[in-house]
This record gives structure tokens, C-alpha cells and sequence, in this order.
């Protein structure tokens, strides 16, 4: 778990060296943290700008919470995520159909923005124009909220200024 973490910790900085040592975490025996260790590799594949093979880590993801579904990750709304901002067409309709599979964990204001975020995106770019801007609106009601419900964290999960390139992109979605 310490080489995983050590990983997770590094995607964004030094993405390669994350990889390396999720690779030499894939080499031990004792594995139980899996799936978040196959969203950490999606983390640094799409530093590097790997998009693809990062929505295939996503993958795993999902497929080793379905077979150890006690171990969730966040991959159920990053996957889509990653999809919609990345244009990535060939996952379009896999990425729809984890939103709708997974909706019922979305939890957090960040969660819900991203999720009706993924959605909105996506189905703009099939030509659903209708339902991508109540989504789009939806996700941006979501940016609003500036407490999480959670009485002794009232400020977790909520959507920050790293989210400000996608909000402008729902504003535009809005518009049109």
C-alpha cells in the first residue's frame, strides 16, 4: 500500500516515476487496494497526456470494484470525465453508460457537478443538444453549492477553481 500511495502522491508531478512504481506494486502478491492503484495509473497516463490507456486503467478500475465491490474509487465519475473532456469518441457510449450505472453514488457537490458535467459534454457532442444543456445547467448548480451537506465537513467535495476551464465550457454549452 506505502508504493501505492507513494505513487498516487506523484501522478501529477512526476507522472513516469508514478508509473514505475505502480508497476512494482503490480509485481507484489499482496494487491488488496487494486482498483485505486488502476485509477492512480489513469492519473499519470493522462499527465502524460496518454489518454486512451488512461481510460483503459479506468477500466480495471470498475472491473476490480465489481469483483471486490467493499474497495470503491472515484473511477465512476473520472472515467466519464476524462471521456467527455478529452473528445475521447470512441468511449462516448461506454462513458453514458457508466454515468447512468453509477449515479447512485454520486455524493458530493464536486461528484454531481462532474457527473452532469460528463453528461452535458458528451451528449452535446452526439447531438443531444436539449439534454446536454439541462445537464450543463444542472452541473452548474452543482458549482454553486458551497456547503456539502456533511455537518463536521461542510467544505469537502465542494467545486473549487480547478474547475473553472470546464464551468466556462457548461456556460457555453448553456448559451448556445
Amino acid at each position: 500500500q506505502y508504493i501505492r500511495i507513494q505513487a498516487c502522491c506523484l501522478t501529477k508531478s512526476h507522472p513516469e516515476v508514478a508509473l514505475s512504481l505502480l508497476d512494482r506494486f503490480f509485481a507484489l502478491p499482496d494487491q488488496w487496494d487494486q482498483a485505486q492503484a488502476h485509477v492512480d495509473r489513469a492519473s499519470a497516463l493522462s499527465a502524460l497526456g496518454r489518454y486512451d490507456e488512461a481510460a483503459a486503467a479506468y477500466e480495471r478500475a470498475l472491473k476490480r470494484e465489481a469483483e471486490f465491490p467493499r474497495l470503491l474509487t472515484g473511477a465512476y465519475i473520472e472515467y466519464p470525465t476524462l471521456v467527455a473532456e478529452r473528445k475521447l469518441r470512441q468511449h462516448y457510449d461506454r462513458g453514458l453508460e457508466v454515468l447512468k450505472d453509477y449515479q447512485m453514488r454520486v455524493t458530493f457537490p464536486s461528484d454531481r457537478f462532474k457527473w452532469h458535467a460528463a453528461s452535458a459534454l458528451i451528449l452535446s457532442e452526439i447531438g443531444q443538444e436539449t439534454a446536454a444543456r439541462e445537464n450543463a445547467r444542472f452541473a452548474l448548480d452543482a458549482a454553486l453549492v458551497s456547503n456539502s451537506g456533511f455537518r463536521y465537513h461542510q467544505n469537502v467535495g465542494l467545486v473549487t477553481a480547478v474547475h473553472s476551464p470546464l464551468i466556462a465550457r457548461l456556460r457555453g454549452l448553456c448559451d448556445a
